[in-house]
């Protein structure tokens, strides 16, 4: 995979002395599974009609990010992310045996929440072949706080998946400023860093056969 382009790194300073070498090591991510990591028995899948479409790619060479809706900011992720891809709404699946891994996005308005929460059904119950999902990624649609209902249905839909990272409003964005280093606030820089990491990590979840 391409090199971590989103790596922050310490500046040392013109006529710095060497760095202390008592100083503390960068933390590194947790990386570790907060909810299911593979598909479950008994998980009916949604209708036919509720479920989102699929496409064949030739191997599992990537990461691809899964926007469950439209506008969600998958395209947005691809190319924060270099080497990754954008799966326009569509389970990206690889021939057997080893599946590819799929970050799936939302917005955390409420048409978004319900939309993830129903890709995480489908592939929970077992009818996606093909795909390791690794996590959501829940990306503001409003600045501020989330009001507390959809607060706590972020935390229902949160629960379905292995992981959840949260990406806040980004005015810059908004008014179709390129992502940059510069305009990206810490938040996402996190973010990067652990799906990086996870993605660079072959983590017991991923890959495996199917």
């Amino acid at each position: 995979m391409t090199q971590n382009p989103w790596t922050r790194q310490q500046q040392q300073q013109p006529n710095a002395g060497p760095p202390e070498s008592s100083a503390a090591p960068p933390a590194q991510p947790d990386l570790s599974p907060r909810g299911p990591s593979a598909p479950q028995h008994g998980v009916a899948p949604p209708a036919e009609d509720q479920r989102l479409p699929k496409f064949a790619i030739p191997m599992a060479d990537t990461l691809w990010w899964v926007g469950v809706h439209g506008g969600a900011g998958e395209t947005t992720l691809s190319l924060l992310l270099p080497g990754t891809r954008a799966a326009n709404h569509r389970w990206p699946i690889p021939p057997p045996p080893v599946p590819t891994p799929v970050i799936l996005v939302a917005r955390t308005h409420g048409s978004g929440l319900r939309a993830a929460q129903r890709a995480a059904i489908e592939w929970a119950s077992g009818v996606v072949q093909g795909v390791a999902v690794l996590g959501l990624v829940l990306i503001a649609d409003a600045p501020g706080r989330l009001p507390r209902v959809l607060d706590d249905f972020a935390d229902i839909v949160g629960g379905g998946v292995p992981r959840v990272w949260d990406i806040p409003w980004i005015e810059e964005w908004r008014r179709g400023e390129a992502p940059t280093p510069d305009n990206t606030p810490d938040e996402v820089f996190e973010v990067l860093e652990s799906i990086y990491a996870l993605r660079a990590s072959n983590s017991a979840d991923y890959p495996a056969p199917y």
